[in-house]
């Protein structure tokens, strides 16, 4: 979504732009095994994002290394509500974070989940299109 000011647009990040840039990732699902608030997206099976529908957080899996460095400069990243600290983040999609940082975050949380899949799995994802 853009928001146009005087004579500029400044995009704004929105639980729809979230879903759309997960679900446009190769061998993604969204899943709601929590309640009907909270999509969960997967790659072959394994989660890398959870946004809630009812809510301005996305969930996302972070090195841990990067997930300290994004804490430090951001306030709207903190650790993951109900998951492991040291390996997710939690990012108020609302505030300062620039859009493009946030989907570059998705990009990051989705490679970081993918290298961990099986063999078997990875070569199954790279058939599809």
């Amino acid at each position: 979504m853009f928001v146009q000011f005087f004579h500029f647009s400044v995009e704004i990040m929105t639980y729809e732009n979230i879903r759309e840039h997960c679900l446009s990732k190769k061998g993604t699902t969204e899943e709601l095994p929590f309640d009907e608030f909270t999509p969960v997206f997967k790659v072959m099976g394994k989660i890398f994002a959870i946004a809630g529908t009812n809510s301005t957080y996305v969930n996302l899996k972070c090195d841990p290394e990067k997930a300290i460095e994004l804490r430090a400069q951001y306030e709207e990243v903190t650790p993951a509500f109900h998951m492991n600290k040291k390996h997710w983040i939690s990012v108020d999609y609302t505030g300062s974070v620039p859009p493009r940082e946030i989907r570059s975050w998705i990009d990051a949380s989705y490679s970081l989940v993918a290298s961990g899949l099986t063999r078997a799995q990875k070569n199954e994802l790279d058939q599809m299109k």
